[in-house]
């Protein structure tokens, strides 16, 4: 079991890497054949609708990233960089959540200990609270997954099919991978979390298909599987990873 999730770790760790470096040279690369990406005549209407779709997954990133760091000053940096560079940062992110972890956590559950701020300390036998950002979570990604529908039919019926040659413009498929990267993200927590593959399959296909109306669906689906005064990163976990600390026998970090 632990070589299995030891290989788990260097998989996703490789994956990341993989992706991170392909999105900076794609980047790259674009900028100097393309020119920039700042011009009017780029901003189609689908191409509008990408950037939204792309940023309201930008904003679930955004979440969890304030909640994994310990103060206001590297949030507001790792969402900067979030917005201005994309797949870029949140594969770094990522990559430096995994050089947090001992060899002791990322021989047991790599993910769970990569998810959580703080694993050992913050548990789902924590006490109810009275105030929670459930109901907070909730309004704000029912509101955007609302407002992605939305765009999505406004702009079918406005401009058309977005399967048209003509669209796919050299900054609209820089745009497009970079958004997808991001999806891989997300994906890759929904098969965590997901006890079966055919659920698992299925959101899959759903956030590849509808981007972040999806995601924001799945997120507020999790967020009423638990009460509103539970804390809100519980959705993070599996639900039996919520019932006690497997890992109780871990030395504790520092908060």
């Amino acid at each position: 079991m632990a070589a299995n999730t030891c290989s788990l770790a260097v998989a996703l760790r490789t994956l990341f890497s993989l992706l991170g470096s392909f999105m900076l040279a794609l980047l790259l690369y674009g900028f100097f054949t393309f020119g920039s990406p700042f011009r009017k005549e780029i901003y189609t209407p689908w191409m509008v609708a990408t950037l939204i779709d792309f940023y309201i997954n930008v904003v679930a990133l955004a979440v969890w990233v304030v909640y994994k760091e310990s103060n206001w000053i590297s949030s507001i940096l790792w969402i900067i960089l979030l917005i201005c560079l994309g797949s870029i940062a949140t594969c770094a992110y990522i990559l430096l959540q995994f050089l947090k972890l001992s060899s002791q956590e990322s021989s047991q559950d790599p993910i769970y200990y990569l998810l959580l701020r703080n694993p050992n300390k913050t548990t789902a036998a924590e006490p109810k609270r009275k105030h929670s950002f459930v109901v907070t979570l909730r309004s704000l990604f029912g509101i955007l997954g609302v407002f992605m529908l939305g765009t999505i039919v406004y702009t079918l019926v406005t401009d058309g099919s977005p399967f048209r040659m003509e669209l796919l413009t050299p900054w609209v498929v820089v745009t497009l991978v970079d958004f997808y990267f991001n999806v891989v993200v997300l994906l890759v927590w929904i098969a965590y979390k997901e006890s079966s593959w055919i659920s698992a399959a299925l959101w899959i296909i759903l956030l590849i298909c509808l981007g972040s109306a999806a995601t924001s669906t799945y997120i507020v689906w999790q967020l009423f599987q638990i009460s509103s005064q539970d804390p809100a990163y519980l959705i993070l976990v599996r639900h039996g990873d919520r019932a006690e600390s497997k890992y109780k026998g871990l030395p504790n970090e520092a908060t």
